[in-house]
């Protein structure tokens, strides 16, 4: 799941950033508000982890303009323990929720899952299409109650296709979800991706639609 990160303290932002990888999450980083703006209009991040005392553009600013064009991206204020006034100028700008810093990473992951998953109209914590279960905050796959075992990059894809079951996905539209700046990316790696949850979940589980990219359908045939 790929998230844009906006942290200029360069000690922080290199320790979320590493904290975010190892929660399952691709984190773009970026230092002030003017790259994060140009970030959001390229590219399509599931949430925003935004620090406020930015250089060049404030946070809340940033957050600001979001709203403002319609840009209805999750975002996760990260603050000051004493901002109360920021805080409240974020939530009432838009913002979603927000962390104190200095805060735990597995509580930022936590509040990042939930975000992630009410955006898109999920209430509970379990994702399910079909006899697949998938649980992200423990980072377990199920097919008809037994596990199943998958790498990291699979786990994030299964994770991207069951966010968006009922969907025909490009392979630039995979990718853009699951890599983040500056990872290198094999001009097959998504089709062996799927290849490898095809033969883990069976062959029907994701469904190649010709010439566009890939489909996992909310009703599963058996």
């Amino acid at each position: 799941m790929r998230v844009l990160l906006v942290e200029d303290d360069p000690l922080l932002g290199d320790g979320v950033k590493a904290g975010l990888a190892q929660a399952g999450y691709a984190a773009d980083w970026v230092e002030d508000g003017v790259a994060a703006d140009l970030a959001l209009k390229t590219g399509d991040y599931a949430a925003v982890v935004l620090d406020l005392g930015l250089p060049r553009l404030s946070g809340l600013e940033l957050l600001r303009r979001m709203r403002a064009s319609g840009d209805k991206t999750p975002v996760l204020i990260l603050t000051a323990r004493d901002a109360v006034e920021d805080r409240v100028k974020g939530l009432d700008g838009g913002a979603d929720d927000y962390v104190v810093k200095p805060f735990d990473l597995n509580e930022l992951a936590a509040r990042l899952r939930a975000l992630i998953r009410r955006s898109r109209g999920e209430a509970g914590p379990l994702l399910a299409v079909g006899e697949v279960q998938l649980d992200p905050a423990a980072h377990r796959v199920t097919l008809k109650g037994a596990p199943v075992e998958l790498a990291a990059r699979e786990f994030a894809l299964l994770h991207v296709f069951m966010l968006h079951a009922g969907w025909v996905l490009s392979r630039e539209q995979l990718a853009e979800r699951l890599y983040a700046w500056g990872e290198e990316i094999e001009s097959n790696a998504i089709d062996v991706h799927v290849h490898h949850l095809r033969r883990r979940l069976g062959a029907k589980t994701i469904r190649t639609v010709r010439g566009v990219g890939y489909l996992m359908p909310r009703e599963q045939s058996a």
